[in-house]
């Protein structure tokens, strides 16, 4: 590889070298495209050696590569995550070392936790592990650190360790395939769709602990929407000011869990968390702050479907209803409330999962027509 910028420093050379390519390691195909890349992945070898010579910490990273161990020490870098989730003092926001790298802004840090390489951005443990590791690493969703990794990124601590052989790839789970038998026993007695709509749901409390803690914090939840019904009042927004930063949505493993994030509790109403512990359809659960909860699982949800499907197309449709998810911030409804429905609360969102109501859409699609006649009353 010829020389991208005026002096590559051996060290450089030499980590470029375990660079993995997307065939394998070692050797990659030629092109432009192909000399960007190298270009991009010098330029962000230079950015962290340059970092982790100031803190002595070069030599450990260099182990890490060349003996491909996970018994190896952090290798850190600082990081702004912790100013974002506000465990930080406020004059922070030069943490980034972006000062005499090169003679243009090639490197810098944006509010998000992310570095900046040449116009480039990515979480730092993200980076490093696609250029060591694995170069077909999409995001974050897809790694999750190893238990005694000091300064894993789901730590927001300011530090965030870089060690690529500190994180493991965490595989999304294929969902198995749902079998529709051509002759299905229909289900006499089924509940209506509706059965837990019109009543008054239970409450329950969420103590902290129950739920782990996962390995990283996706920025975003799996694909879907989150709608909100209704007009916004000056009632409600006054009631939105008071709930802080909200919830965190996140996906891991097939799974979403919901973390309160507000100095006030979230409460759930999540059908698909309510089947696992027991509890009726319509129960709500109040999630204090700092504490997470499942909400929905897809190995449940298959499972359920599987089953389903021996039922009937009404058993099959009626899954429709723990797809949806109703969360409202500070105030609760339920039994235990004044508030009866989450309509009733001053604040609430209701989420769709778009992915298995889509899977709810291909089984159905292929179960044909219900055995009841459609009318204004089904």
């Amino acid at each position: 590889m010829s020389s991208i910028l005026p002096f590559t420093p051996p060290v450089v050379k030499r980590l470029l070298g375990w660079k993995k390519s997307a065939g394998g390691s070692g050797g990659a195909g030629g092109g432009e495209q192909n000399g960007q890349e190298e270009k991009w992945c010098e330029k962000a070898v230079k950015s962290l050696v340059k970092k982790l010579k100031k803190t002595g910490r070069l030599d450990e990273l260099e182990k890490a590569i060349t003996t491909q161990n996970c018994n190896t020490k952090c290798v850190t870098i600082p990081s702004t995550c912790s100013e974002i989730w506000g465990l930080s003092t406020p004059n922070t926001i030069d943490q980034w070392d972006t000062t005499g790298l090169y003679s243009f802004s090639e490197q810098t840090r944006s509010l998000d936790g992310r570095l900046q390489v040449s116009h480039r951005k990515g979480l730092p443990h993200v980076i490093y592990c696609r250029l060591w590791r694995w170069p077909d690493l999409h995001s974050h969703h897809e790694l999750k650190a190893i238990e005694n990794c000091e300064y894993a990124f789901n730590l927001k601590k300011d530090e965030v360790c870089v060690n690529p052989y500190h994180y493991q790839r965490v595989e999304t789970p294929v969902l198995p395939p749902v079998l529709v038998p051509r002759h299905t026993e229909i289900l006499t007695e089924l509940p209506p769709l509706d059965d837990y709509t019109h009543s008054i749901p239970e409450n329950t409390n969420f103590p902290a602990g129950i739920e782990p803690q996962s390995n990283y914090i996706p920025e975003t939840p799996p694909p879907g929407y989150i709608s909100e019904d209704g007009e916004t009042s000056d009632q409600q927004l006054n009631q939105s000011m008071d709930t802080g930063r909200g919830v965190r949505l996140y996906y891991i493993g097939g799974e979403v869990f919901a973390e309160c994030l507000s100095d006030s509790a979230i409460f759930v109403q999540s059908p698909n968390c309510n089947q696992r512990y027991g509890w009726h359809p319509a129960t709500v659960c109040k999630i204090p702050p700092g504490c997470n909860l499942k909400i929905f699982n897809n190995q449940e949800f298959a499972a359920l479907l599987a089953q389903s499907v021996n039922q009937g197309f009404e058993a099959v449709y009626q899954l429709t209803r723990m797809c949806t998810i109703r969360m409202s911030f500070v105030k609760g409804w339920g039994a235990e409330y004044r508030r009866q429905t989450v309509t009733s609360t001053p604040c609430w969102i209701e989420l769709h999962l778009n992915g298995p109501l889509q899977w709810l859409d291909k089984v159905l699609t292929q179960m044909g027509s219900p055995s009841v006649r459609c009318s204004s009353m089904s």
